[in-house]
């Protein structure tokens, strides 16, 4: 009976030093607002967690509906990062009830930002009152499609987790130098990549590729800037016509999951492509190269585009 009494504290014991093993090494739960930020996130915690996003594939961070559960999700979690009130509009409200860290990147010291033309009709674009937040002079917070701001991004990243668990800390700054050495080799294939169509005129349907060309020699040459809920008047597509008609072989890129309802009618009977560019890369997986696969689809759905001319 002794013995077994024995045994049983030495099960007791081997059993509770386990469960505080675990508590110790508790899985630290990273949130993000939007997909390309889970994709920098997951590079960083390669092989030790993966990071949750709040956005499903296909939803729109300028006006997305919380539900209770994505609100609870906001308020546990370990850390949260999204972009800033110039991108989230709906979060800073459920934020403010949020104690545990937050970062929002845009105030990251480091980072290259763009801001919208003060005259885009300068710039020959046609724009209208419905493209959301981008009035001109405002900051154009797509900025995760730099490169160079998502080497910045990744460095908080990592700082943060090592702080928070510092058992994984090496771990984090050895997925961090291997980021950034994949975005160095990313980079020059981009660069290879996309040499031949600089130059090359196309239009957009969201002025959200900015950060992109500036990084690869690359501009737009309009954006036809309108809401998926408003019907642009005959005089307005006209006009869109004639710009098209003015430039010649060209394409024409819209964002999923939807194209913009005029878009068939627009291109009629013109030697014009219409294609897709993703910023957001809904439905990349959240694996330790998502990032870099968000980028080089985006550089190779453009460039495709433009050599089948």
């Amino acid at each position: 009976m002794l013995i077994v009494s024995r045994l049983f504290a030495v099960f007791v014991v081997f059993v509770t030093s386990l469960l505080m093993a675990g508590a110790a090494q508790a899985e630290v739960r990273v949130l993000t607002s939007i997909k390309p930020l889970q994709l920098i996130a997951a590079a960083v915690q390669d092989g030790v967690a993966i990071p949750e996003v709040l956005l499903p594939p296909g939803a729109s961070p300028h006006n997305y509906a919380l539900r209770p559960s994505d609100v609870r999700r906001v308020q546990s979690v370990d850390l949260l990062y999204w972009i800033g009130p110039d991108m989230e509009g709906f979060l800073p409200r459920v934020l403010k009830g949020r104690g545990l860290p937050t970062v929002a990147v845009q105030e990251l010291p480091g980072l290259k930002l763009r801001y919208f033309a003060e005259d885009k009709h300068a710039h020959g674009e046609e724009a209208d009152d419905h493209d959301h937040d981008h009035r001109p002079g405002s900051l154009d917070a797509h900025l995760w499609l730099s490169p160079l701001n998502a080497r910045v991004i990744a460095s908080k990243m990592a700082a943060d987790l090592s702080a928070a668990d510092p058992a994984n800390a090496a771990r984090y700054q050895s997925n961090l130098q291997a980021f950034e050495a994949r975005l160095d080799a990313l980079d020059l294939r981009l660069k290879a990549r996309l040499a031949g169509i600089a130059g090359k005129p196309y239009f957009v349907f969201h002025e959200a590729f900015d950060y992109f060309e500036q990084a690869y020699g690359l501009k737009h040459t309009g954006v036809f800037s309108v809401a998926a809920e408003v019907q642009p008047g005959a005089q307005h597509v006209a006009a869109m016509r004639t710009r098209l008609q003015e430039v010649g072989k060209t394409c024409v890129f819209s964002e999923p999951p939807l194209r913009p309802r005029l878009a068939e009618t627009l291109v009629a009977g013109l030697p014009v492509k219409l294609a897709e560019l993703d910023a957001l890369g809904g439905y990349t997986p959240a694996t330790g190269q998502g990032y870099e696969q968000l980028l080089e689809k985006l550089g190779n759905d453009l460039a495709g585009c433009l050599e089948s001319l």
